[in-house]
């Protein structure tokens, strides 16, 4: 499993989302729907518990917990901006 933020995301954690240097950001598995898709990922400041991956750059650090890494099933995950918004990209 890897994590991955590209520099336009993480300009817009710090532009637009106020993350600052030392700050920790947990990226979860969320229920979102009944369709096709139920699961999608959620973004909040936290501080890691039990970090299955870590993503450090810029004096920010972004992880996913170890209950959430099933989602991902050994995939990379890159989070990524389009058009101002952020956006999550799963690869082998």
């Amino acid at each position: 499993m890897e994590l991955a933020i590209s520099p336009s995301a993480l300009h817009v954690f710090r532009q637009d989302w106020g993350y600052g240097d030392g700050d920790s950001v947990r990226i979860f598995v969320r229920y979102v729907s009944g369709g096709p898709e139920p699961y999608g990922f959620g973004i909040m400041k936290d501080e890691p518990m039990d970090p299955a991956a870590v993503y450090r750059s810029d004096r920010l650090t972004f992880y996913i917990e170890s209950k959430d890494i099933w989602f991902l099933d050994r995939n990379k995950l890159t989070v990524d901006e389009r058009d101002g918004d952020i956006v999550f990209f799963v690869s082998q």
